[in-house]
């Protein structure tokens, strides 16, 4: 019988102990991928959105929450901007390229988002089917929406008001599918376009129904208390529904030369009313935060494997405490000091890599059950995605398998035949 038959033969005559032996690997090298594919997923996701993107204005506010909800789209803009502000910054010598966003609505929670041709070429987009919208109330939308929510070319929609949610929905125009993005594997997979003017014809349609229901209220009401109110009279629902000024949600901003990196900011955050945020910084200050977390769960990782080391270890020990007579025998047999010493090594490894295999599909399995009840589809983890460096944790379960059989292993090919044959 070959060493490594008896080293499985071995494994299997201890059930629990080596059953927990594989567990505590498994437990550890588990963790460890999840950290792993969590975060490399995250940085791919933090860079593929923003790589072409310098900078992002908006409303003041904290610069973070306007890089998430104008880049990544996973939180509420910061507020919203004056269009004549943003057309001055986007005339600007210092800028090569301004994208307009204007976000309000969504549709089953998918984000619509207003903007103009810009868009469509920082981000290299092209359709799969259909074409870019171009007349109100067109959309054009990522492949992942088309797919989730079942859409095709011609289907109508209609959104609701807010980012989430929809329970105030816009009956008055219904938004209609004209082309559908090729996969980009990036946030646009998850959005709905639309042209700006069709946002701000939705909400100003929006604002005069709240208006009229509002003035609706207040004549029931003065006829209800029997004296009325002259002021009340003197407001027409289309005037309160009217906007002074057109806004957008923010603005994407490409640099025409180096030396912009350094004065477009400035020159926004000093001389204007709005704020200016580098994705690049944001995104490096986001992952830092998330690496603090990540360090920390590592290192409980590494734990977890080193007690599953030493446990492997103390189990082979004790093992070969009870198998020196057997040990003996084979030798007198024939066999040799270096077949003992592989099938007790063999043993050590093949409990680990167990365990690390086990770990390492657990682990993935575990993240894609986290993506699937993921609320946000931008940030979205999926655990069906494998990455080059886990095979980093296939050597590093070798090593403990190695590592915590050598000392026994050593012993067994040391063994005195005579000494251990005598005793029994």
């Amino acid at each position: 019988m070959s060493p490594l038959k008896i080293s499985w033969k071995s494994i299997w005559s201890k059930p629990l102990s080596s059953a927990l032996n594989i567990m505590l690997i498994a437990f550890g090298t588990g963790i460890l991928t999840i950290l792993l594919l969590a975060s490399t997923q995250i940085g791919e996701k933090l860079d593929n959105n923003s790589k072409d993107i310098d900078l992002v204005v908006g409303a003041k506010g904290s610069p973070l929450q306007l890089i998430l909800s104008s880049i990544y789209y996973i939180d509420f803009p910061t507020g919203n901007i004056p269009l004549k502000a943003a057309q001055e910054l986007a005339h600007s010598p210092f800028v090569k390229k301004a994208v307009p966003l204007a976000q309000g609505d969504n549709y089953q929670g998918i984000r619509i988002v207003g903007t103009d041709s810009n868009f469509v070429s920082v981000y290299k987009l092209k359709t799969g089917s259909g074409k870019f919208w171009s007349a109100d109330f067109e959309v054009t939308i990522g492949a992942a929406v088309a797919a989730n929510q079942r859409l095709k070319i011609g289907d109508t929609f209609f959104g609701a008001h807010g980012l989430t949610g929809s329970s105030d929905i816009h009956k008055t125009h219904a938004y209609k599918v004209v082309g559908i993005l090729t996969p980009q594997g990036n946030v646009t997979d998850n959005l709905i376009l639309t042209n700006i003017s069709s946002v701000w014809k939705m909400h100003e349609d929006h604002e005069r129904e709240e208006a009229a229901e509002h003035h609706q209220d207040s004549e029931a009401h003065q006829h209800g208390d029997g004296h009325g109110h002259h002021e009340h009279e003197k407001q027409r629902p289309d005037q309160i529904g009217q906007q002074e000024e057109k806004e957008i949600t923010a603005l994407l901003i490409q640099y025409r030369s180096p030396m912009s990196v350094v004065m477009f900011p400035r020159l926004v955050n000093q001389s204007t009313s709005l704020q200016a945020a580098s994705p690049a910084m944001e995104s490096t200050r986001l992952f830092s935060l998330i690496g603090v977390g990540v360090d920390t769960l590592q290192w409980f990782a590494l734990l977890i494997m080193l007690i599953a080391a030493i446990s492997v270890f103390v189990n082979l020990y004790n093992s070969l405490k009870e198998r020196n007579y057997d040990l003996a025998i084979m030798r007198t047999l024939g066999a040799s000091r270096g077949q003992l010493f592989r099938i007790v090594i063999f043993e050590g490894i093949l409990l680990t890599l167990a365990g690390t295999v086990i770990g390492i599909l657990l682990g993935h399995l575990v993240l894609e059950l986290i993506g699937t009840y993921q609320e946000s589809s931008q940030a979205k983890l999926s655990g069906m995605k494998f990455q080059p460096d886990e095979i980093y944790l296939f050597v590093a379960g070798l090593a403990i398998g190695i590592f915590a059989g050598i000392i026994p292993a050593l012993q067994a090919y040391r063994s005195n035949i005579s000494k251990i044959l005598s005793k029994n």
